[in-house]
């Protein structure tokens, strides 16, 4: 953990080594990294983790333009570029998942799979806002000790937060179904958007995944943890396009899948055989010499 310099930002950085391919971390708004990382952590312990406070969040100080998700999406991507110099498998909670979706709408070659959280991809979809109650005596601390900025500071933050969640994002299905890499779609049942909303997010993905969980709401991540981690576990164990007993919505795809797995069966019978003949020619001319 420490401080990187990301194009002349002084970024919180953090940085978990494993042998697996890169995982990286998208903490929600008004958060950090801090904040949810040891809940998502179990389920990546073979994977080499990154993770990092966006601006005005976290140990991340304020700067010019802050906040606005084309912003974040254009810091997410030079973190990807020059930290984690590869393409990665994204998290994302809430305004991080929003991040994750414009990355991989705007930046595909740099996202390898995405697990969205808790995410709405348009800000008019009946969003309530009324789960974030009026700033405690404590996140004033906890602000002022983290970011080492003047406590006052974190009113202007959220007023910017506000103002920029009335009015976006503003992606279309039709931009989501440019993301064609695996995308589980995670939500509470009581998340402070309905739930068409999600299901409409999962259905213009042409490789989605949805889970719903039951009795959580858009805090879930640190309601239920560990169900969170059996299904990000999950994800990544199985990530082909799903194959299942009875398509419906797949179900045009998943028949393409079959056809050109049994036509590459055949044509590997069909070199199997081929080889045969020849190695049996060549014993037979061998046998003669």
């Amino acid at each position: 953990m420490s401080y990187i310099n990301l194009r002349g930002h002084s970024t919180w950085s953090t940085e978990h080594h494993g042998k697996g391919e890169p995982v990286l971390l998208l903490h929600g708004g008004l958060s950090s990294t801090e904040s949810w990382d040891y809940l998502v952590l179990p389920a990546l312990k073979r994977r080499h983790v990154f993770a990092y406070d966006r601006t005005a969040h976290g140990r991340t100080k304020i700067r010019d333009g802050y906040y606005h998700f084309d912003f974040q999406v254009e810091e997410a991507i030079a973190y990807l570029e020059d930290v984690v110099k590869q393409p990665a498998h994204l998290i994302g909670w809430s305004d991080g998942a929003i991040i994750a979706l414009l990355v991989a709408i705007k930046r595909p070659d740099l996202v390898k799979s995405l697990v969205s959280i808790g995410g709405n991809y348009h800000y008019d979809c009946g969003l309530s806002l009324e789960f974030i109650l009026d700033t405690s005596e404590e996140e004033y601390e906890k602000f002022e000790a983290r970011s080492g900025q003047p406590r006052a500071l974190l009113d202007q933050i959220k007023k910017k937060a506000f103002d920029v969640w009335a009015s976006e994002p503003t992606m279309t299905t039709k931009q989501l179904a440019t993301i064609t890499c695996p995308v589980l779609v995670l939500a509470g049942d009581d998340e402070p958007f309905p739930l068409a909303h999600t299901v409409s997010l999962f259905e213009s993905l042409p490789d989605g995944r949805l889970a719903v969980i039951p009795g959580s709401s858009h805090s879930f991540v640190k309601e239920k943890p560990e169900l969170l981690q059996t299904m990000i576990k999950d994800f990544y164990h199985q990530q082909e396009f799903p194959i299942t007993r009875s398509p419906n919505r797949r179900k045009e795809k998943q028949e393409k899948i079959l056809e050109a797995q049994s036509a590459e069966r055949m044509s590997g019978d069909k070199r199997m055989k081929r080889r045969n003949w020849i190695d049996s020619l060549i014993r037979r001319t061998l046998g003669r010499s």
